[in-house]
């Protein structure tokens, strides 16, 4: 890694080299809190005084007294031992030298002030890293020391009860208070332990009047969620679901509920994103195709979330490369689906929430009241979430009878016959109307917006049910795509130190073996709604600026024939194609590129214009909205305060016009990459907020 020189504004120059003549020297100062390591191995600056009268004849001056002047803070004179000019001569240089000498005098005044402010400013950020370095080991001290996190909470709630004791000695509390509030704390120890697993430095006033403030209020039951999914970071991913699942379900532990995640045993399966790995002896049977099939359990966690990983022992549904893709991914699913089911019948479990995943897993809602609500789990409720509309799988009716469904039953227009096509069942709206809530993911738009918009005429079922539909906004996974504690990039930055981004961009053309270090970069990652006429103009203004490209495909994205008519079109040493994803090379392109193109800021999810912000670059779309449209969605789409950010902010750059920011007004252009960085983009309260009354809601029914 290359180290960061330290750059010295304009207004800051370096001072004139010194003169052979007779030299002071003004000490700067070394050592002592304001000064930084940069500023104190700083060379000194020499202030000069001239000699007004030269006893040797040296150099080249002629006898008739003509000055020569030989450096910027010298003048060399010679003349007559006896002329009548030597003392006029003598004078003016002598006002000449205390003039320069003042000027040399305030110039390093400005310097040494200057510095000063520096090593303020390093000082500071030092003085943040210590801070969050110690938050850090604070951490994993625990860890580091070899007990494990239970042990630690009940430790911590052991204390809590302890200190409990004090205060009736102490007389703040009677016996019977602290013999109230002792039951009262075991009762609720898994809530209590989350919540007060910091009291060391508390003193018993305030803790006492936390205690009586939190216990006053109607303590929830924890809830016991179980998701059934096709994927979850970093597990098995292949679209915003997995990071959605993943953010989700830790968010939710740490409220001191359960939370499990089911998946299939894909063959291109994560093993190192899974901790403590093992295949369970026993076997478990589940029905599909008319025949009871055999699955191995493989069990482990992510994040300290429980996971249940089913393997077919027969079939191969998932011994393949992607994860989705294939002509029989209903058979696929819908056999995972009727698996995931019977596993957790016969483990005995007794969930209060199942949450399914978009088309996928939809089909549990209908097997679950038709079949399994009956066999135990008459108090578990349906929670459904959907990332895309357009994703709905139309099949035959009869293919219902491979996971167990009654085709005449179902195919009906209040149930999963599709409302365009009779003929086939819709597995997504089985999943709508069966599910006791819905959640609509979207950053762009509100609910009406979605109902109105969705395809395949699901408008109608989605406003019949109305009543349980509910939109969330996306967010960024804060510990995948935060550059101040991202794992690939060789330096981590925040919008209060942006320096590192600058060596992640040095970094980057290394990576990419672009040459020269001054151009701007302009990145993209193509997804399935990238228009190839749109990339390709945008690829001709880029490198027409002189700019440097690179474009890679998103991760689970198939848009390789835009890759490859661009690469057969547009060559150069200034373009690069990465036609298969890498993850470590897409955190550096969001780090080392100054722009990020997007396909367009009315994708719902907006993740790659939020990563592009996160990461300190422009987020610029390629495909922009005819202004009929915009008008006539007008702020109706724009319902979270992310959104109306990045399209107020962004909506109307071209790549032309950042391209002429970057270059007309960079002073701007780094105080709007900061404005973006310090946005909050993770899975914030609000969504936690929102998902956690949807559980709660559905578990009073």
């Amino acid at each position: 890694m290359e180290t960061p020189r330290l750059v010295v504004g304009a207004a800051s120059r370096a001072p004139p080299p010194a003169p052979r003549s007779q030299r002071r020297r003004i000490l700067r100062p070394c050592g002592g809190a304001h000064c930084s390591p940069s500023a104190r191995a700083a060379p000194p600056v020499l202030l000069t005084r001239c000699s007004s009268y030269s006893s040797s004849r040296e150099g080249n001056g002629d006898s008739h007294g003509k000055a020569r002047r030989e450096s910027s803070g010298s003048v060399r004179l010679d003349v007559e031992a006896d002329s009548d000019q030597v003392p006029s001569l003598a004078d003016e240089q002598r006002e000449g030298d205390i003039t320069e000498l003042f000027n040399l005098a305030q110039r390093n005044i400005l310097y040494i002030n200057k510095q000063r402010l520096i090593a303020m400013e390093e000082m500071k950020k030092l003085h943040d890293e210590n801070n969050l370095l110690l938050e850090e080991i604070q951490g994993l001290e625990t860890e580091m020391q070899g007990i494990p996190l239970e042990a630690a909470q009940s430790s911590s709630f052991s204390e809590l009860l302890l200190r409990i004791d004090t205060m009736v000695i102490s007389g703040m509390i009677s016996m019977t208070e602290a013999s109230d509030l002792r039951e009262k704390l075991v009762t609720n120890r898994s809530i209590i332990q989350s919540t007060f697993c910091d009291i060391h430095h508390k003193p018993n006033t305030e803790l006492l009047s936390e205690l009586q403030l939190f216990l006053r209020k109607p303590i929830e039951k924890p809830l016991h969620i179980v998701h059934i999914c096709s994927e979850m970071y970093p597990v098995a991913s292949c679209g915003p679901l997995s990071a959605y699942v993943a953010s989700l379900s830790c968010e939710i532990q740490k409220k001191a509920n359960l939370v499990e995640v089911i998946l299939p045993k894909y063959t291109s399966i994560n093993l190192d994103g899974i901790h403590g790995l093992r295949r369970s002896e026993a076997e478990y049977e589940s029905y599909f195709g008319g025949l009871w099939h055999k699955n191995k359990i493989w069990t482990g966690t992510s994040s300290g979330v429980g996971l249940v990983i089913i393997e077919p022992s027969q079939l191969s549904y998932f011994s393949r490369d992607m994860l989705r893709g294939y002509p029989d991914d209903f058979e696929r699913f819908s056999y995972f689906s009727r698996a995931s089911l019977d596993y957790i019948v016969k483990s005995g479990k007794r969930p209060d929430i199942i949450h399914i995943h978009n088309w996928e897993t939809a089909i549990v809602a209908p097997l679950f009241w038709e079949i399994f609500a009956h066999q135990g789990l008459g108090n578990t409720r349906i929670l459904l979430t959907c990332q895309d509309l357009n994703s709905e799988c139309l099949e035959e009716p009869n293919k219902l009878e491979m996971c167990g469904l009654d085709p005449r039953k179902l195919h009906r227009p209040d149930r999963l016959q599709d409302t365009n096509k009779t003929h086939l069942v819709n597995i997504l709206k089985g999943g709508i109307v069966y599910s006791n809530k819905v959640v609509l993911m979207s950053s762009t738009h509100s609910k009406d917006a979605l109902i109105q918009g969705s395809r395949h005429e699901l408008q109608s079922t989605l406003a019949a049910h109305r009543e349980k539909i509910l939109v969330a906004s996306y967010g960024l996974d804060g510990e995948l795509w935060d550059p101040f504690k991202d794992i690939y990039l060789p330096r981590r930055y925040s919008a209060n130190d942006i320096e590192g981004k600058s060596i992640c961009r040095q970094a980057l053309r290394r990576r990419l073996r672009f040459n020269g270090d001054s151009s701007i970069i302009v990145g993209c990652i193509c997804d399935d709604n990238s228009d190839v006429h749109s990339l390709k103009e945008a690829v001709h203004v880029a490198l027409h600026r002189n700019t440097q490209v690179i474009i890679m495909e998103t991760l689970g994205s198939v848009v390789n024939s835009i890759l490859q008519a661009l690469k057969g079109e547009i060559k150069g040493d200034k373009i690069a194609f990465v036609e298969a994803y890498d993850e470590a090379l897409a955190h550096l392109i969001y780090a080392g590129s100054d722009i990020i193109l997007c396909s367009s800021f009315q994708d719902p999810s907006l993740q790659i214009a939020m990563k592009a912000m996160k990461y300190g670059s422009v987020p610029v779309q390629l495909n922009f909205s005819s202004d009929e449209s915009r008008e006539s969605k007008g702020h109706e789409c724009r319902n979270t305060v992310m959104s109306q950010y990045i399209i107020s902010t962004y909506g109307d750059l071209s790549l032309s016009q950042a391209l002429d920011d970057f270059k007309n007004d960079p002073s701007h252009w780094d105080r709007q990459i900061k404005d973006g960085m310090a946005r909050g983009s993770s899975w914030d309260a609000k969504c936690y907020s929102l998902h956690w009354e949807a559980y709660s809601s559905i578990t009073k029914l």
